[in-house]
């Protein structure tokens, strides 16, 4: 993992420098976000692996599937992934890219992992926690665990509150053998 993320990096910083010099930060990330998900795609990973397959069929490839999501310079930072042999990579790139337009932008994105769905209220009392404890706008992005049995779990960057019944019961279960 830390390999791709230092692969990642410089096209990530050069996808940022362009977002920035368009004034497109929002732009760039749903096309990062689209690249990721053609990267990651088991089909588009097959083909990027047969030799029968040219650099340029793949750029085709991907220019027709990302269609008129792309910008022109959307299309060429891809032709340039393809033509390096790092489409597989473009997941990492998106990754990177939000945490500098993040910073950029003053916000911080908050994964919450719940066992039961969380109304709008619940959301936004989390929001404000966190606002208060990182001092940065806050987008929160929830999501249903029912493994986690009880409590919650937020990850904001590196950092994760683990107050779910299942991490308590595993905390104890470690105690136990020590």
């Amino acid at each position: 993992m830390q390999e791709k993320a230092t692969i990642a990096r410089p096209y990530a910083r050069a996808a940022f420098e362009q977002a920035r010099e368009e004034g497109k930060l929002k732009d760039w990330s749903a096309m990062l976000r689209l690249l990721a998900g053609i990267g990651s795609d088991p089909l588009v990973r097959a083909v990027l692996k047969n030799p029968k397959v040219s650099t340029e069929q793949v750029q085709g490839l991907v220019a027709d599937v990302g269609g008129k999501a792309l910008s022109e310079s959307g299309r060429n930072f891809a032709k340039v992934l393809v033509a390096a042999g790092r489409l597989d990579v473009a997941p990492e790139v998106h990754v990177q890219f939000e945490r500098m337009r993040a910073r950029q932008e003053g916000t911080a994105d908050v994964r919450v992992v719940t066992a039961y769905e969380l109304d709008e209220a619940q959301q936004k009392q989390i929001a404000g926690i966190m606002k208060k404890r990182l001092g940065k706008e806050i987008a929160v992005s929830a999501e249903v665990d029912k493994s986690i049995i009880g409590g919650v779990i937020i990850r904001a960057g590196d950092s994760v509150i683990d107050a779910s019944l299942r991490g308590r019961l595993r905390q104890l279960g470690n105690e136990f053998a020590k």
